[in-house]
């Protein structure tokens, strides 16, 4: 595993407003990173290969390429002061060769972890933080002694890739076992990948923490809550004793300071049943689970990823409201904007992306609330998210 240590992050101390910040991934988290910053006065070019890309829509200049064409991303770097990236499946090697052209705050040893899962596991442990129980596993005969250690149910993951549930497997007995082992006798193989025991959670969260790579601030634990292993709805605060608050607020501020963090990371949490915070992913970017800090709080996870990427100092978010946010996919699209009109109260969010898909992330609702169960029940009866019943 890299040792953060040895790296010099590229910190910036008060990147002035009129510079350009370059992002690395044009989808709606490089779009809402992109509005924050036009609001500091920073200039905005993206690397995408789609040509005008949500980020594209709001940005200065676009460099159309391939996010591991190492020419492009010298070519952002070039007319950039500072790199930053949406999304975590970055050429880390390419972001090292241009950084004698361009700050690169987050730097790469952050990336290097957390898109290796026993590179982040190991991390997250070594820094006093639990984590499912895990093992290394590169081949059937090291998946059948893990499995025999940590017994089914578990969950097989590939070391690197994957999202929304994509590169994992539950395997509750032999049989699905079997099919995976099928699967590589098929010439699929059997890539690296690790084995978790199963958490027996009470409810899914999510913890987001910002820094400049000196000071560090973090947002509210949140609910959330995930239908067909993408996430649906989230809801602010969650409900949680102190207890539980300050542990999540510490192990985000113990993983902020492991990685001298300059920028946003979120943390994907399981609260268990027996009152414990268990880690489970973390996402180097802005993150799904936060978008509700736009309306609900004093500054909202874009903001702060770009101050702390800028250098600029930080302030500890307030919550100003409860919220309920919720995820509008491709087949979603068409009946919540056939409700606009009948809900003052949504705060409607939408990508811009030119290509409904059933599953997609096409925007976002947010609604402020004082009563957030009331809430997602009014939202589940407008029927708009009835195919994920």
């Amino acid at each position: 595993m890299p040792s953060l240590s040895e790296e010099t992050h590229g910190a910036v101390k008060m990147l002035q407003p009129g510079a350009t910040i370059g992002i690395i991934g044009g989808g709606q988290l490089g779009r809402m990173m992109a509005l924050s910053a036009k609001y500091m006065g920073f200039r905005i070019g993206v690397l995408d290969p789609t040509p005008d890309c949500p980020t594209a829509q709001v940005a200065d200049f676009q460099i159309v390429g391939e996010y591991d064409d190492k020419t492009a991303i010298h070519d952002l770097a070039e007319k950039s002061d500072v790199l930053t990236y949406e999304f975590e499946n970055v050429d880390a090697e390419a972001i090292d060769e241009v950084r004698h052209l361009v700050a690169a705050p987050q730097g790469t040893d952050l990336l290097r972890v957390t898109q290796d899962r026993v590179h982040e596991k190991t991390f997250i442990n070594e820094h006093g933080t639990e984590t499912a129980p895990w093992r290394e596993v590169n081949d059937f005969d090291e998946l059948e002694a893990a499995i025999d250690e940590l017994h089914y149910p578990c969950v097989l993951k590939t070391r690197s890739g994957g999202y929304d549930g994509h590169g994992q497997h539950v395997l509750r007995n032999d049989a699905d076992l079997e099919k995976i082992r099928a699967r590589g006798d098929r010439g699929g193989g059997f890539p690296p990948s690790i084995l978790e025991g199963f958490v027996d959670f009470a409810f899914e969260a999510s913890i987001l923490v910002s820094g400049n790579g000196e000071q560090y601030v973090t947002f509210p634990i949140v609910r959330n809550d995930h239908r067909n292993n993408i996430l649906h709805m989230t809801i602010a605060p969650a409900e949680v004793s102190p207890e539980i608050a300050k542990a999540a607020h510490e192990l985000a501020l113990r993983l902020a300071k492991g990685f001298e963090l300059a920028g946003t990371l979120a943390i994907e949490l399981f609260v268990t049943k027996d009152n414990r915070v268990i880690v489970n992913e973390l996402a180097p970017r802005p993150h799904n689970s936060g978008h509700y800090t736009i309306e609900a709080c004093s500054i909202d996870q874009f903001d702060a990823h770009i101050r702390g990427i800028a250098g600029w100092p930080l302030i500890q978010p307030k919550l100003l409201s409860p919220a309920v946010m919720v995820n509008v996919l491709g087949q979603h699209v068409l009946p919540t904007r056939a409700q606009i009109a009948e809900h003052p109260e949504w705060n409607v969010h939408d990508y811009g992306k030119a290509q409904l898909r059933h599953n997609r992330k096409m925007g976002h609702i947010t609604v402020l609330t004082d009563d957030t169960a009331a809430t997602v029940a009014a939202l589940e009866a407008t029927g708009c998210w009835d195919d994920l019943k």
